[in-house]
């Protein structure tokens, strides 16, 4: 079963956005890595926010992926925040332990007055 993807990033208030759309899975990685390193090769900012509202499922995969930019940005001094994700995906992130290294918000606004 091939799993359906889409990745972009915005910008919001001088900071870059990862738009997560569907599935994250080894399927999505290299356009989450491509997205993440035109964001990197654009734009100084130390801030990432990637936005799940709309991230139906995500594996072992997605989540290598996710570690990878986290240590890229946290590298850099930087500040990652995670929007819109479902309780599942919350509790998803608190078993692996990826919410100790991000901040996690209900939305972009919210994110972008925290950050």
């Amino acid at each position: 079963m091939k799993y359906q993807h889409k990745i972009i990033s915005d910008m919001i208030s001088n900071i870059p956005v990862i738009i997560i759309e569907g599935d994250l899975t080894s399927d999505a990685d290299g356009d989450a890595k491509g997205v993440y390193s035109e964001i990197k090769d654009n734009y100084s900012s130390q801030k990432l926010i990637i936005n799940f509202e709309n991230t139906k499922y995500i594996n072992s995969s997605g989540i290598a992926t996710l570690i990878h930019i986290i240590q890229d940005v946290n590298e850099k001094g930087g500040v990652i925040a995670f929007v819109g994700m479902s309780d599942h995906l919350k509790k998803v992130m608190n078993i692996v332990g990826i919410s100790d290294f991000v901040r996690i918000y209900n939305s972009n606004s919210e994110a972008i007055k925290a950050i």
